[in-house]
């Protein structure tokens, strides 16, 4: 069944690589759209990626431009925040009929303005980096570090159903969200916190981000944050980001300290894709900050 499903990927990217990765290997039909340089490397070596330390390749077929009239089941968009507008314009005049957008927000005004109730918002349960054409990258193996999606409305509609068939058919660990746009701003109050790990040219080294200085900043951030959304009527999930909110400082600045002596975590928050991310991480901190003032009476729209 889901063989015959017409899968795209917009962006080639480390989040849209390692899902057209997965979904070739178990033989789904998925095109992957890319420009420039990556869809040179892609159409002459095809999807190349780091399998335990032996770098090996998959043949991904691939397009440039998207016609109006070249339909697909499922159009997914792994692009930053700060381009997810121009990507959803591109698609805007396309004819199919569910876009999953993955990737970070705090809100789907300007989505839905763009392409309607065609709109399936989620967010991509991977991470890594792309190194020289070659794709280090991992999916997360518990559930609520799986691929999360579900509709505005709450809803568990047909195409719902259709996607969750989807990730079960590639052994993907998914979560249908009943509340989307609790779970986007629960996790962009943590995203923001990163901009700490920013220079005015670059990103801090890491012996810089393992400092008290930094972890200290983060710890006190995140708290704050996740009392921002608390206060504004919007329920924190999952449990796991409300628990973090929870924590003295001092078990925030230990756990980031664990995590940053983690090669692959390393990668996802040094590496270049973390370097390409600082002005969509800047934009959502902003974009937050505006809309979840201290003190403000704030009601999810």
């Amino acid at each position: 069944m889901n063989t015959k499903k017409r899968l795209l990927i917009f962006g080639a990217g480390v989040i849209g690589s390692v899902y057209a990765l997965r979904f070739a290997q178990y033989g789904l039909n998925v095109t992957m759209l890319a420009r420039g340089k990556r869809l040179d490397a892609l159409k002459r070596n095809g999807l190349r990626y780091n399998d335990n330390g032996t770098i090996k390749q998959i043949p991904i077929k691939t397009i440039e431009k998207l016609d109006n009239d070249d339909i697909y089941d499922f159009i997914f968009v792994p692009v930053r925040y700060d381009q997810a507008d121009s990507a959803l314009t591109v698609i805007k005049n396309n004819q199919s009929k569910s876009i999953v957008t993955l990737t970070n927000t705090i809100g789907y005004d300007s989505w839905l303005e763009i392409v309607g109730d065609r709109l399936l918002p989620g967010f991509p349960g991977a991470g890594g980096d792309i190194k020289e054409d070659v794709l280090y990258a991992q999916f997360g193996s518990e559930k609520h570090q799986g691929t999360i999606f579900g509709e505005i409305n709450g809803l568990t509609t047909e195409r719902v159903k259709e996607l969750a068939q989807i990730f079960e058919s590639v052994d993907l660990q998914y979560e249908i969200q009943k509340d989307i746009q609790a779970f986007h701003i629960s996790h962009t109050a943590l995203a923001i916190v990163n901009k700490h790990f920013y220079t005015n040219d670059g990103m801090v080294d890491l012996e810089s981000a393992r400092s008290v200085s930094t972890l200290s900043k983060i710890a006190a951030d995140i708290k704050q944050n996740i009392h921002l959304v608390e206060q504004a009527g919007i329920p924190v999930i999952p449990p796991e980001t409300k628990a973090m909110g929870e924590l003295p400082e001092n078990d925030i600045i230990s756990r980031y300290h664990q995590m940053l002596n983690n090669d692959f975590i390393i990668d996802v928050k040094f590496g270049n894709h973390a370097v390409s991310q600082k002005a969509e991480i800047m934009l959502l901190d902003e974009m937050f900050h505006k809309r979840y003032q201290i003190g403000d009476d704030i009601t999810i729209d």
